[in-house]
């Protein structure tokens, strides 16, 4: 089983003790979209594992998070942000709970250089911050 125990310096992380991991994909929709956020994309590690490699890691989805209006203005800024885009959230299901983890986008986006984009980078962990607090009430 792969989850998600420890949060890297380069994440937001929060564990959600008895949690399934059904619920905590829904809070996470659901508390991404309260902050303007989207998911253009579900991976479910787990079935893809199993039917590409035909191991069992245990419950592990990504679900690729965007927030269009803060995209636009990065893309604006640098077009080559889209390379780092969308931003990955994180669902893994262990023995007494799920775990939900993001991206840290102001680490992620020390690459692009550009000043523009910090602020924005800023604004977007923020907001993620926030969902992910949240899905712990």
């Amino acid at each position: 089983m792969i989850a998600m125990n420890q949060a890297p310096s380069y994440g937001i992380h929060r564990h959600l003790a008895g949690c399934t991991l059904a619920e905590a994909i829904l809070r996470a929709r659901v508390a991404l979209a309260d902050e303007g956020f989207g998911v253009l994309t579900e991976i479910d590690v787990q079935a893809t594992m199993r039917a590409k490699v035909g191991e069992d890691v245990g419950g592990y989805v990504i679900l690729g998070a965007c927030n269009p209006k803060l995209a636009l203005e990065a893309l604006r800024a640098d077009s080559g942000v889209g390379l780092l885009l969308p931003c990955n959230v994180v669902v893994t299901e262990s023995a007494d709970g799920a775990t939900v983890a993001a991206i840290d986008p102001e680490a992620l986006f020390q690459v692009v250089g550009d000043p523009r984009v910090g602020p924005l980078a800023a604004i977007v962990k923020a907001k993620l911050q926030r969902a992910i607090a949240a899905m712990a009430e």
